[in-house]
């Protein structure tokens, strides 16, 4: 475990440790599902008071970067099917209840970032990625068709996998095999008309309205690891933003 940094930080303590701590789940040092030491070794470690720590983990769980297992300790958190469907798929039916999407792969290639690309990414002029078209199925029935660009430098055989099957949600694989852990995403919502591409995978007229969905996932360093256009139907289902 590093020590606190002795440079004046006129920021909280626990806010100091926060950092530390996440420091150490960001550079591999506590992988994805690994419990961490206990409170009052980490304040011994440390040299702050248990209280302290406790304070950083309890903000570290709200940001889901940690879980809290009763009677067992505080593990890193890993990403699963479900967790990543619950906390990035916002759409839903008409009775506002969250269906599991399932996925049909279209087309799996690398080649150069595109301006689009490179911007959101943040890549230099001439990276290679890799894209994922994929149309996403509710009820048995076409409901998204998606565009998936991330950086071949962080998932080098992303393409490869392909030939096996990607999974269905695809998180829990970039943190599993490529340690690539997506911390936060945002995303940018407006209304397209269906390209004659969307309607035929979706079974709709060219011109059918769709909500477009612009998501930039960012791991914990809250650099950009994949760029997601995803293409909707809203006669059967909505996005849903719960607000706190």
């Amino acid at each position: 475990m590093d020590p606190m940094p002795q440079v004046p930080d006129y920021r909280p303590l626990y806010q100091q440790v926060r950092d530390l701590l996440r420091r150490r789940i960001v550079d591999g040092t506590w992988r994805p599902d690994e419990v961490l030491p206990s409170e009052g070794r980490l304040a011994a470690e440390l040299g702050v008071s248990q209280g302290t720590v406790r304070k950083a983990l309890d903000e570290m769980a709200a940001q889901k970067l940690v879980v809290r297992r009763q009677g067992r300790g505080t593990f890193v958190a890993a990403h699963s099917p479900d967790t990543t469907l619950f906390h990035f798929f916002h759409m839903v039916d008409r009775a506002g209840e969250r269906q599991v999407p399932e996925s049909e792969l279209l087309d799996c290639r690398r080649g150069i970032a595109g301006p689009a690309e490179t911007e959101a990414l943040q890549l230099m002029p001439g990276a290679m990625v890799l894209r994922i078209d994929r149309r996403r199925m509710i009820g048995g029935a076409p409901a998204i068709v998606e565009r998936i660009a991330v950086p071949q430098a962080l998932f080098p055989d992303l393409d490869v996998l392909e030939e096996d099957g990607l999974p269905n949600t695809l998180y829990d694989l970039y943190q599993k095999r490529y340690g690539v852990t997506v911390g936060r995403a945002t995303e940018r919502l407006r209304a397209v008309a269906a390209t004659a591409e969307d309607a035929d995978h979706l079974g709709v007229e060219p011109g059918a309205p769709l909500l477009e969905i612009e998501r930039i996932a960012r791991d914990l360093d809250d650099g950009p690891v994949e760029w997601r256009l995803s293409r909707c139907l809203t006669d059967r289902l909505a996005y849903l933003s719960e607000l706190t």
